[in-house]
């Protein structure tokens, strides 16, 4: 298998190689990586699970790990340190060549989720005076180990950043252009201290291959490409997809976690909702009169206390996804709310035609006799609807708001937490309209 792998595989994506190493049975996965050409390994490394990055690295030595991470860029060398024990990160650090080792602290030195920890100091500079033939020449000798070269960025003499030029008008311009005259300084930039979310944004606003990154002083320190910020929108979408859920987010791929750490993840709001749950047990024991003079009011507790819960969720589902694409903002919470209320009024009244014809076709055919009140319980369970639908829809579109605007993450108003939320108070909702519609009847 190792032989194949050399033969037949060095020639192919590292992705790829990576794949193959993943599907080998975990015996042969560290030989497979260390019989890999020098600069592949570290290619190679980038793209393997997190489980097996820790399995290989813990078979070596500190030097073959540095060896590893020398041929490594920057940004995902950085990334492979956020795994690493600040003890292991110091020696380690200390066999890189000098130069990697002073970018490597550097990145290291920002805090994470900011830009800082993303960006690549491997990028192609040029000054304003230089002529497009300097720069080209420039390009030739110091670009191959630039991150990319769809874009050169123009500094001055403090390495202020001025501009960033497409290769493409450097390569129509005339070899005694002066690069300032071909810049337009209309970029775009980041600042190495911004949360990469807002990196994001940016990105898919400008439709950006890549971006520079300054500081404070607007001195160029770095750039940041696409495929790194398409590596923090799966990062993101996946603890929220997972928030969503009830569950805290996962730290490794779900073949990778331990089955007591998935529990550890998951009991807490299992936990939490289960207490709220309780208080469902509670609202039906206030009521405990009323549905023991009209039991038929127990039939329908489960059809109408999913039904609030589910337009919650559906409702929180769709405000936290367009909160995380910027399709909504804070200030669109009136416009929101009026929406929602329509949806809300509209989808109960469908819901609530759909019971009553339930009721008085299971009456009419005798399925089942409701009484010769069937006609109020109808009209119970049907309002009964539209109130806790609408009720529903707005706490499950409100709540996301209300923590963005308490600068709480509004994924962990997860779909379970605003269900189990309108669970209970439309247990209080259906029984209080079956007080005001059947009291002097059944009650």
């Amino acid at each position: 298998m190792i032989k194949f792998l050399n033969e037949e595989l060095v020639d192919l994506h590292p992705r790829d190689i990576g794949e193959k190493i993943a599907n080998l049975p975990e015996s042969k996965q560290t030989m497979s990586f260390m019989t890999l050409p020098g600069k592949l390994k570290a290619d190679v490394f980038t793209y393997l699970q997190r489980d097996i990055k820790e399995m290989i690295l813990s078979s070596l030595g500190s030097r073959e790990i540095a060896d590893i991470l020398e041929s490594m860029p920057p940004d995902d060398r950085t990334a492979v340190f956020e795994d690493f024990p600040d003890m292991m990160i110091k020696d380690v650090v200390n066999y890189l060549s000098a130069e990697e080792r002073r970018i490597a602290l550097e990145l290291i030195g920002y805090e994470p989720d900011t830009v800082g920890r993303i960006m690549t100091p491997y990028y192609v500079q040029a000054y304003p005076e230089w002529t497009v033939k300097r720069t080209l020449q420039h390009i030739k000798k110091n670009g191959q180990k630039a991150e990319t070269l769809n874009y050169i960025y123009v500094v001055d003499e403090e390495q202020r950043l001025i501009d960033d030029i497409r290769i493409g008008a450097i390569l129509m311009a005339e070899e005694d252009d002066l690069i300032g005259e071909i810049a337009d300084k209309e970029s775009v930039q980041l600042l190495s201290t911004q949360h990469f979310e807002e990196a994001i944004d940016i990105f898919q606003k400008y439709d950006r291959s890549a971006l520079p990154v300054v500081t404070n002083a607007g001195v160029l320190v770095g750039i940041v490409t696409a495929d790194d910020i398409l590596d923090q929108i799966e990062k993101r979408d996946t603890e929220d997809i997972q928030k969503i859920g009830g569950s805290t987010a996962l730290d490794m791929p779900y073949k990778s976690t331990g089955v007591f750490t998935m529990i550890q993840k998951r009991a807490g709001w299992l936990v939490i909702l289960f207490f709220g749950e309780m208080l469902t047990a509670s609202a039906m024991g206030y009521f405990d009169e009323e549905i023991s003079k009209a039991v038929v009011l127990a039939l329908f507790v489960p059809l109408i206390i999913s039904s609030g819960g589910n337009s919650g969720s559906q409702a929180a589902t769709l405000i936290i996804r367009a909160l995380a694409l910027g399709e909504i903002k804070l200030r669109d919470w009136w416009y929101i709310f009026r929406r929602e209320m329509l949806s809300g009024v509209m989808l109960g009244l469908i819901l609530a035609v759909i019971g009553f014809l339930r009721i008085f076709i299971w009456q009419s055919t005798g399925l089942y006799d409701y009484g010769e009140y069937w006609g109020y319980i109808a009209l119970t369970i049907g309002m009964s609807l539209v109130l806790i639908v609408l009720w529903g829809t707005i706490m499950g579109a409100m709540i996301p708001i209300i923590l963005k605007k308490l600068k709480l993450d509004p994924a962990t108003s997860s779909a379970p937490f605003v269900a189990t939320f309108v669970d209970v108070t439309g247990l209080i909702i259906y029984f209080s309209v079956a007080l005001l519609i059947l009291s002097g009847k059944l009650l």
